[in-house]
């Protein structure tokens, strides 16, 4: 006798996933700052994370004793990936970059950037080989590095033209969903909610893990929406908003809020150290809470949805 489950495909859950896009997915998604992730998001938290320091999924990272001798004090030594817009580019356009410029004014030190692609290798090959010093945006609660305070939240969007029939959209329960196809990275926690609101088997999936140098997942997406191949996008709203605003104005972006069942869909970004530099990690903590005002309007200004530390209400410019 066979069950009459549904049998949901592999890329719902992450399994066979071949690329990288942010490293958003992979945050606080417990119910409190700081909370282990749970779940979905703690399964793309383990594999992504292992994979970037270099180790084997279960294996663990060990941590040795480490001092803040290591952190330069002649520069700001920042490891980025070179092709990763909105986040970050080898030319300075992405909000990354503009974060990195205001804490090495705010620290009266140049900049310096240590390329490597977001993928495979790429703390062990930037930060843990004593080559820069801080990665920029990080995952709240994970053992790979040492976190700093977060200084942005926020949350997975959909993305819909204006003037649709979808514009009034804000979760993944509406029935004006049925029967539409979503563009939807795979193995992000959002698939978990197509699944159980019945719409992942329309759902167009696009690779979590790839070489931005090569392939732009969420930029494909977005084109296949504005082609019409898909009825509607969700992405990371740090890299879809900022995507929306300066090449596809004729979509809004609804940062998903609402949802009543796990796993959740807003986040917190960190800045990344080496475990063990308290000093670094505290001299950073004071740059954030002095300077979230002009944090935040860099973050605004580029485009991203900013929601509160809980992760209920749409932050404002002020």
């Amino acid at each position: 006798m066979t069950s009459g489950k549904r049998k949901m495909p592999a890329w719902v859950s992450g399994r066979g996933c071949t690329h990288r896009q942010t490293r958003c997915d992979d945050i606080d998604s417990g119910n409190r700052p700081g909370g282990r992730p749970n779940g979905l998001a703690a399964i793309l938290v383990t594999a992504f994370f292992s994979l970037a320091a270099g180790c084997l999924p279960g294996e663990t990272y060990r941590a040795v004793a480490q001092t803040s001798d290591l952190v330069s004090r002649s520069e700001l030594r920042v490891c980025a990936d070179p092709a990763n817009l909105p986040l970050s580019h080898e030319n300075g356009s992405g909000y990354e970059n503009r974060l990195a410029e205001l804490f090495a004014a705010k620290l009266e030190r140049p900049l310096a950037y240590t390329w490597f692609p977001m993928a495979t290798g790429f703390v062990r090959n930037t930060l843990r080989a004593n080559r820069c010093d801080v990665i920029i945006g990080y995952a709240q609660g994970h053992e790979l590095v040492l976190n700093t305070n977060h200084y942005m939240t926020s949350a997975y969007a959909l993305i819909v033209p204006k003037d649709g029939s979808l514009s009034g959209v804000k979760t993944l329960s509406d029935e004006m969903l049925d029967g539409k196809r979503l563009g939807i990275v795979a193995g992000s926690p959002p698939a978990s909610h197509l699944a159980r609101n019945g719409l992942i088997a329309m759902a167009k999936p696009y690779h979590l893990f790839v070489d931005r140098r090569v392939e732009s997942p969420a930029i494909d997406m977005l084109q296949d929406l504005r082609s019409g191949t898909i009825d509607a996008a969700i992405l990371w709203g740090p890299i879809g908003g900022p995507l929306v605003k300066a090449d596809f104005p004729e979509f809004q972006i609804t940062p998903l809020l609402r949802e009543d069942h796990p796993p959740r869909l807003f986040f917190r970004i960190t800045m990344g150290v080496r475990p063990g530099e308290k000093v670094w990690q505290r001299k950073l903590n004071s740059l954030i809470r002095r300077n979230s005002k002009e944090i935040n309007a860099i973050l605004l200004n580029a485009g991203v949805p900013l929601l509160d530390d809980m992760g209920t209400e749409i932050m404002g410019g002020d």
